[in-house]
């Protein structure tokens, strides 16, 4: 008999994914949790249309904090949390429901995911290990970790993995790219200000170039064409925006209000003048 199994699915303002996330694992589903965190399109209308769906709400400080605040309301004993830019596949839902009929021998498994980019698979980089702990015991997992990419820990540390993989659909185009970079490298960049760090040349200059060499060289986005191009590109890109926020968080000096009687203008010739009366 099978376990019966919560899909949990945190979204704000995703229209576009919405209807294809749920039906991708409606057929496996005995609830689906969908956590808004203040959808201001269509989102919780269309999840709304699906009979297995229950909707809880709040704001949304980070990604970790969101989601466990989300797992402990799943009905059920075992949960998937499926973001809503990700596709549960035939095979990989035929996966989960032998695990759970036979009588998991783990409390978590680690999820391999195919990433697409603007809509091409890609084969090699980061990609091609990318896996995240995603099918969990409902009181075993949660969150931890110093970013907005923090992993679940399973406090039993019983961990398997599956052999099929979720769709992911990261980003359908540089605005929604570029969207994603800017939150995450400004959260992380004040979380290592409020640990006391600071950026270097090395981590400004040297670091991202490191990356790029890495992900395109090592990893092998090189075979990916000219997607593999821009993948590698990102991820140095990345990896240098969080530096230089850092930089920015410790280092930036406020901008003057020329309008301001109580501040004085300043002159990039370093004279300083009191605003006239």
């Amino acid at each position: 008999m099978k376990l019966p199994l919560t899909v949990l699915i945190p979204c704000k303002n995703e229209r576009m994914n919405i209807r294809s996330c749920i039906e991708s694992c409606y057929g496996i589903a005995d609830e689906i949790l969908v956590a808004d965190s203040g959808s201001t399109d269509e989102t919780i209308e269309i999840a709304r249309e699906f009979d297995k769906v229950r909707i809880i709400e709040r704001e949304y400080i980070t990604s970790g904090d969101f989601k466990n605040w989300a797992i402990p309301q799943a009905t059920h004993e075992w949960v998937l949390i499926i973001d809503a830019d990700e596709r549960v596949t035939r095979e990989l839902a035929n996966e989960i429901l032998l695990e759970l009929s036979r009588g998991p021998a783990y409390d978590g498994y680690w999820i391999y995911r195919t990433n697409y980019f603007m809509g091409h698979a890609l084969q090699f980089g980061d990609a091609r290990t990318d896996s995240v702990l995603r099918l969990f015991r409902r009181d075993f997992g949660r969150y931890s970790g110093p970013s907005d990419h923090g992993e679940i820990q399973i406090e039993t540390r019983r961990v398997g993995k599956l052999k099929h993989r979720f769709l992911h659909f990261s980003a359908w185009n540089y605005d929604q790219l570029f969207t994603k970079i800017h939150r995450y490298s400004t959260l992380q960049a004040k979380q290592w200000q409020e640990q006391g760090k600071d950026t270097t040349y090395f981590k400004l200059l040297v670091r991202p170039m490191l990356r790029f060499i890495r992900e395109y060289i090592l990893q092998g986005a090189i075979l990916d064409g000219r997607k593999g191009v821009q993948t590698a590109w990102i991820a140095a890109m990345y990896s240098f925006t969080k530096q230089a926020r850092l930089w920015e968080l410790n280092h930036a000096l406020p901008q003057p209000n020329p309008e301001s009687r109580d501040e004085q203008r300043h002159d990039p010739t370093g004279d300083m003048s009191s605003r006239a009366a």
